[in-house]
Order: structure tokens, then sequence, then C-alpha cells
């Protein structure tokens, strides 16, 4: 697959070295200024009105373009935060000097993903959030990762520092498959997770041109997996950013020690772009974060053993069978009836009384470790990236691109993972025009020295002393192994006459005795040891070499179709090679392959002197292991008023089932096998011999499992929505409401499989974890608004408030929807004030309610979060810099947003940043 994939990328490359440029012979050059503060102004879109001719503004703010036209001609000036300006050009000898005005005008950015063309983002069809690079500079963030968490309807998950997921309208989570993240054009997924890896890979802060964020629905125009969203990042041209720009950034974490010892926090970054005569660009680009991590430490009792799962009283003093959610090695737990029972084989006179404490079942688990102990704390990202562009002429150019990252990170997923030296790399080739692009790109991923910490400790607590000694499958107890010794201690602390949970107390203490203490060198060598084993050979590395290979094209018809309709066509073939060895997947004897095909088309069409405008789009999608899938979309935009628009649609989207859901096959703890919805799992585990059954929600077990057709899920979307600018363009008001209804929804639920068949005793069955779609359908509802208003032309106000609600969501069922009741933002902003406007800054309030959160990992209550972010910083515009002073959670505040997630505290940042004005 990659020997075809290459020779296509090969082919693609020669036939654009193929293409002649066309002869250019008449040259204007000038320079542009801020009419307001003199100074220069970079990144200025110049371009001879009426054609497709044009160039930017370097660094210094000059400009220098070649075009066939003769003059005279119009040159039109246009950038983010200014009027768009017209100039005439009757002698193109004489030096062009522009002085460009401020915009105080709200709303005027243009936007693309809503639709795929541009068009302002007051007359988008449907809800859209955009985030350029100005507001990524004057943020009060630490990355702008973290400004997509201010956005209206947005919830992040923090697993840790540099793994953040975003999401809208509900289920969140660490790693959310039906939200989709593009970077260039790029699908941004690990190909074997199914989903982005944070900020692992991908652009550097630097390069970052600007975020379009699309909530809900959008599998008509972006495919599988955007049912909660669609987030679009686009890197800086080089053509347009030229020169070198730097950024060092230095901070502190972990102020109060309350976790761990007071850390710092280092981001630096770098990019340098070269225009060479407006045919040929090139940048290259790379950042480095080093800090110590924050820290998982919720040791909450939890009940991992019933169906409920939650969180239940109890510490390790107080209850036996204690599990702690970020204690590990604990899961393991088994009843201790059974020894005693052979205690009471081998002595007779003991019997009477371990008769006596036969009633119920006696849990108990082994001795975990924290968190602290067991992960290593140095969170390491290196990000490179690079692009060479090439323009054959106005209107095609040739991009050949590569984003690169590497580092250390924790994932919480069904287990707790430990990302150490993980690697994603991207390499694109694309050929654009001014209504087409194709592009063919690859996806390579590489787990390095990744494992899975929960059963890492579970295993490195069997090496040094195992818990009962098994024999070709069945228990063959030793006087040495962990339970043996805890029963033989229980029971002699019992008949001596005390109390049962001082019992288990002492008996503890004599089956850890040598247990290895953490930190100490035995632990150390005992976990290297296992976490160096892959998990398929009884270790916890989890080996992931999976590759994702797309090609994909789009073709805008207007130029043939304009009579009747704008009419867009596109395309794509996508590949998944899944290559665990047999440590995720069921792919021990090869990698699994799986490929998918998907097209789309989209017709608009105006009316009444554009007041109302209607878009009609379709997407079709085949997967091979599923049924093709279609996705109408329509909508209509209302123009009502100048600058004033209502927006109705009607969307769908679906997903199919992830790469894990379909051939994960994976043991959690507590007596459970996380298994994949492929057939194939039905006969690998008897299924069709031993049919499992379903387990009650008091515990019991129910009637026998029946597995259905497994199948993609879907959802459809109705919103009504309002933007519009009021008060001379200074308030911008958004609105929006949705419903939406989900069929055929991807739950998991948890069936037993007796191991006696036909007598199931769910306290000692295997039990397994099986995705399953729920019967009926599941609806959502919400609702969103933002406000801004920007009084004068340096001082902005803006705030959101937005909600989402679950509906009809079956028993025993768990839909992770993970969404509060209610969010709000508000955010205070200055662009430049004091005598010389050098200075600016914001702060930020960002709140949410309490809610109910639901994961593989654990489920349980999230409170109320509530955060401060400033920054204030200080320009130097004579060599286009400044330096910020911030801070994220600036009143230190500690919180976590999903359960067993880490605690996140105040990071306080100073930066300096050279060239990104």
């Amino acid at each position: 697959m990659r020997k075809t994939y290459s020779y296509l990328f090969t082919l693609l490359l020669a036939s654009l070295l193929t293409i002649t440029a066309h002869s250019q012979n008449t040259t204007v050059s000038g320079n542009v200024k801020n009419s307001v503060t003199n100074d220069v102004v970079p990144a200025v879109s110049v371009t001879i009105k009426g054609t497709s001719t044009g160039t930017f503004t370097d660094d210094k703010g000059n400009f220098r373009l070649t075009t066939s036209s003769k003059p005279p001609f119009v040159l039109v000036f246009s950038s983010v935060g200014f009027e768009t300006q017209e100039q005439t050009v009757n002698d193109a000898a004489a030096p062009v000097s522009l002085s460009f005005v401020p915009s105080s005008q709200l709303g005027t950015e243009v936007v693309v993903s809503a639709s795929r063309v541009p068009e302002r983002i007051l007359e988008s069809p449907v809800s859209i959030e955009r985030v350029n690079a100005t507001a990524i500079r004057v943020a009060p963030a630490a990355t702008y990762y973290d400004i997509v968490g201010s956005l209206k309807g947005v919830d992040v998950v923090t697993s840790s520092l540099t793994f953040k997921t975003p999401t809208t309208r509900g289920f969140a989570g660490s790693g959310n498959t039906r939200f989709n993240q593009l970077v260039d054009g790029m699908d941004n997924q690990a190909p074997g997770l199914n989903f982005s890896v944070g900020t692992i890979v991908g652009l550097s802060e630097l390069d970052v041109d600007n975020m379009e964020l699309l909530p809900g629905a959008s599998s008509a125009l972006y495919g599988p997996g955007g049912m909660n969203g669609t987030l679009l990042v686009s890197s800086k041209d080089p053509f347009k950013y030229t020169g070198l720009s730097f950024q060092i950034k230095e901070g502190i974490m972990n102020t109060d020690s309350r976790y761990r010892d007071v850390s710092g926090y280092h981001n630096w970054a770098v990019r340098w772009a070269q225009n060479v005569n407006n045919k040929f660009a090139y940048k290259i680009n790379a950042e480095l974060i080093q800090a110590k991590d924050w820290l998982a430490a919720d040791k909450r009792n939890y009940d991992r053993m019933s169906t409920t799962q939650k969180v239940i009283p109890g510490t390790r003093l107080s209850d036996p069978n204690y599990d702690g959610i970020n204690v590990y090695g604990d899961e393991t737990t088994a009843d201790i009836r059974a020894v005693l029972q052979g205690i009471g084989q081998q002595a007779p006179f003991l019997q009477p009384y371990i008769n006596t404490l036969m009633g119920s079942a006696i849990n108990v688990s082994r001795t975990g470790y924290d968190e602290k102990d067991i992960l290593d704390p140095n969170t390491l990202n290196f990000k490179l990236g690079g692009s060479l562009n090439y323009r054959f002429s106005d209107k095609l150019e040739g991009i050949l691109m590569m984003n690169w990252g590497t580092g250390n990170s924790i994932y919480t997923g069904s287990d707790r993972y430990s990302f150490k030296d993980f690697k994603m790399a991207q390499y694109k080739l694309e050929l654009k025009g001014r209504r087409f692009y194709v592009r063919a790109y690859t996806t390579q991923e590489n787990a390095g020295q990744s494992f899975n910490a929960t059963v890492t400790t579970r295993l490195t607590n069997e090496a040094w002393k195992p818990t009962i000694t098994f024999v070709n499958g069945n228990p063959a107890p030793k006087p040495t192994d962990w339970l043996v010794q805890y029963s033989q201690a229980y029971l002699a602390n019992k008949m001596g006459g005390a109390a049962d949970i001082d019992a288990h107390n002492a008996a503890r203490a004599v089956a850890d005795q040598g247990r290895p203490a953490a930190g100490s060198q035995q632990f150390k060598q005992i976990f290297d040891k296992v976490r160096g084993v892959s998990i398929s050979d009884g270790g916890g590395l989890f080996i992931e070499k999976s590759d994702l290979y797309q090609i994909e094209g789009q073709y805008n018809l207007t130029d043939y179709t304009s009579k009747v309709a704008e009419v867009l066509v596109g395309g794509n073939y996508k590949q998944y090679a899944l290559n665990s060895e047999g440590t995720l997947f069921t792919d021990s004897t090869g990698p699994i392959h799986i490929w998918e095909i998907g097209a789309y088309i989209q017709a608009t069409r105006r009316f009444f002197n554009d007041r109302l405008k209607l878009t009609f789009s379709g997407r079709y999608d085949k997967n091979e292991n599923f049924e093709g899938r279609f996705t109408p979309r329509a909508t209509a935009v209302v123009t009502v008023a100048k600058n004033s628009n209502i927006r109705l649609s009607y969307q769908t989207a679906y997903r199919f089932p992830s790469t894990q859901q379909q051939f994960i096959d994976l043991n959690i703890g507590g007596g459970v096998q996380l298994i994949g919805g492929n057939e194939s799992f039905q006969t690998y585990y008897g299924f069709d011999k031993n049919a499992p059954y379903t387990i009650n929600a008091d515990g019991t077990a129910g009637s026998a499992h029946v597995f259905n057709t497994f199948r993609p899920e879907s959802v459809s979307s109705f919103e009504l929505g309002y933007k519009g600018l009021h008060a001379g363009g200074k308030f911008l008001i958004d609105a929006y409401g949705y419903y939406g209804k989900y069929q055929d929804f991807l739950a998991r639920t948890t069936i037993g499989q007796a191991r006696n068949p036909g007598s199931p005793n769910v306290a000692t069955d295997q039990k397994f974890s099986v995705p399953i779609n729920v019967a009926g359908d599941i609806t959502t509802y919400g609702w969103g608004l933002g406000l801004d208003y920007r009084f004068t032309r340096v001082w902005t106000l803006s705030g959101n408030l937005s909600s989402d609600v679950l509906d009809g969501v079956p028993d025993n069922y768990v839909a992770s929807f993970n969404a509060p009741r209610y969010r709000a933002n508000i955010t205070l902003s200055n662009s430049g004030f004091g005598k010389t406007k050098r200075l600016s800054g914001s702060v930020s309030y960002r709140w949410q309610d309490t809610f109910y959160y639901e994961g593989d990992f654990a489920n349980g209550d999230i409170h109320q979060i509530s955060t401060v972010d400033a920054q204030f910083t200080y320009k130097l515009p004579k060599i286009r810099s400044g330096i910020k002073l911030g801070a994220n959670n600036l009143l230190n505040q500690y919180y976590f947003n999903a359960v067993g997630n880490s605690f996140v505290g105040g990071l306080y940042y100073i930066s300096f940043g050279y060239n990104i004005f």
C-alpha cells in the first residue's frame, strides 16, 4: 500500500512540474501603514480588481506585484481588522503608499468551512465560530488550543497538559470520535485511535492563521465522524507571512505544591518563511513544550464490578475491596471464600468457623499505587512542520507539506495510558486552483514506548507476588500467593476476636510483606520490565504503528452552472492500515485494512436580489464493513435587514463504528474484557456455543444477550439561528437553537459468560464490554447566545451562554453525553491603551454547571468549574514584537472536567514574541 501511494505522490508531483508558468511584464510596488499608529501592516492582501492576480505585504509592510495587466488598474487592499480599500495605479513606476484604516465593525470576516466556499460570517447558513491570528495573539490563553474552550457551546476535556479534546453539543470525552479535526485539509486523527491526539501533532502556534469551528452535525461536507462538530485549523501561507518569527514563553505551574512540587513551563517556537519572486515560497516551523504535567489524584472509591459502575464510600483502610479511581493495580479483585474453603479442607477442625463466614462474598483487592508513583510527570512535545509552495500561474499552486510531532502525554480511555515517545507524521501533496483542489496525504503513527498504566501496574503486582497461581488455566494456590497469605491472616485475626475491618487490614499487612515501595529501585526494575513487554506477550506495552492514506478532490462548477445554481462536487478514498501486533486489536496475524469511499455535491441558489439563499447538499459514504450511508443537508439564509440574517438548517451526520469499536480486544480490569463489535468476536470467544447473558441493574444475571446487526450511528439536526450587526456595526448578536435525534446510537453494555454453561454467576464469570446500537431514538436539544459589543475602537466586551440537554437513553446503557446543563464565557479586551497605545490586555471568565460524567474509565460527578484567564501585552512596534504576561486559571482553583483526568491548576507565564504583529 505504501508503495502504491508513493507512486501516486510521484505521479502527482510530476504532473505539477510539467505545467508552464505564464509570462508577466508589469511590476508595481508599495508600502502599507496603519492610519492610526503609523505602524507597518504585514500580511495585507493586495489584488488587482477583477482578477485573481495578487500578493501580500511582507513583514515590513512592503509589497511587490508583477502582472500582465497594463495601467491603469485598481489595487484592492484587504486584511482582517481593517476596512477594505482601493487605490488606482496610473503609473507602475510610482511607488504606492497606502494609509490603511482600521475597522471598528464586527462580523466582517470571511469563512470557508460552513459551505466549503468563501462567504461572510454573517451570511453563513449554519452556526460557525472563527478565531483569527490576531485573536490567537491577544487571547488570555497559554496555547491556541485553549482558546477553543471559550467559544460558544464548546466543552473541552483535559486528560493532561497537552492532551485536550474539544466537542460541541454533548458527548465529550478524552478522545472524541464524534468530532472531526482537520489541519490544512488533513484529518488529524491518529489512525489507530480514530481521534486527534491533542496538540501533540499539528501546527505550532506561530504558524496558525485561523481556526473555524462548526458545531453539531457536519458530515454532509466533511465526511463520517462530524456528528458533534468539526474544527478546521489553517496554517499561514508562506507567500503572505514571511520572515523570521520566534516566541519564547516561560512559566510556572503547581505553584502551591498541592499535588506536585513547583515546576517550570517552557514553550519555545520559531518560524521562518520566504517568498521568492512571488512564484516560489517555503516555510519551516518548530515548537518545543516541556513541563511537569498536571496530576490525576482522584482517590475516591469506585465500584467497577457492578453494571452501574459508580463512586461509592470507602478508603483503603475502610473497604477491603477499595478501588481508587487514580490508584492503579487495585483493579485486581477476588472473593477469598474459595481460599478459605480450601483451608477448611486442609484443616477440618477450622471448617465450622469458616462456614460462618460464607454468607456473602468477601471481595478484596490488591494494594495499588498512586498515579504520581507510576507515571513520568515530564511532559515533552516537539513539533516540526513546513511546506514548499510553487505558483505555476495566478490560478494554480502546488503544495508539498509535512507536519511531524513527538512527545510524552497522558490519555484517559478505557484505562489510563501513558504516551511515551509517541510519534505521528502527516505528509501532503496538493494541487489547487481557483475552482478546484486535489490532495493526497498520509498519516503515519508510532506509539513508541507508550503503555497502559492500569494493566502495567496490575502486572507489576503479579510480578512481585502472584495473586493466585494458575496451572493450565486452573487455580493452583501456593502458600506464597498473595491471596492465600491474606486469607490465612484474615482467618487468624477473625478467630482471635478482631473486628472485621481490623482483620482485613492486618491480613493486608501480612500479604503485602515484600511489596516494593513506590519509587524504590526494586519497584522501578519490576515496573520498567513489565511496561517494556507488549500486552500480547503479557506486559503493558501497546504497539501502535497504524497508518491512514487518503486521496480527495473538489471542483467548483459554478462557471458552467451559474445560470442555474452554484454547484460544488467532491469525493475521497480513504484506507486504514491497523497494526498493533495484537496489543490493542485482533491483528496478531497481520495488519487489518479498512477502506472507505465518499462523494458529495452541493448546489446553492439565490433569490429576491440575494435576500434568500438556499443550499442543498448530499454525501454518500461506504465503509467496507458496513452498508453505505447518504447524508443530506438543506439550509436557508434570509436577509431581514442589512447585516442581519436568519438561518435555518436541516443537517444529518453519521459515523461508522471506530476502528476500536470494531476490533479492540483488551482486558481493562475488574474481570472485564473490552471487545469490538465485529462478528468475528462471537466465534473467537465462543458466544455461538456458550451464549452470554445480560446483567441486570441489581447485578444479577438476566436473559440471553442477542447480538443484533452492528450498524453506523446517525443524527438528524434541525437548527434555527440569527446573526446580525446593530449600533452601527458595534454590536453583534449570534443566537441559535437546535434539536437533534440520534438513531442506532453507539454505546456499550456489559454482558457475562458463564464459566459453567447453564449456571451463571455474575461475581465470578468472565464479563465483556461490547458495543451495541441502542434501540429507539435518543434526542438532544439546546441553545446558545453570543453577544459582542465594541464600545470604542479599542474596547470590546464579549459573552456567550449555552445549554445542551440529553433525553431518551434506555436504562443500563452508558451514553456518555457529558455536557453541563449551562456554560458561560465573558471576555473584556483592549487592543491598545496608554499614551502610546502600546499596552493591551484581556480578561476572560468561564463557568460551567455540575453534571454527571460517564466514560469507559469511570463515571461520577463533575462539580461546577469557574476559571479566570488574563493577559497583558506591551507592544514593541518598531520590531513588530511584544512582551506578554498571562495566566490560565489565574486564581489557581484546581478542577477536573472528566472522571479520572488530571487536576488542572494555574499556569502563569511571560513571553517575548518577535515579528508577530
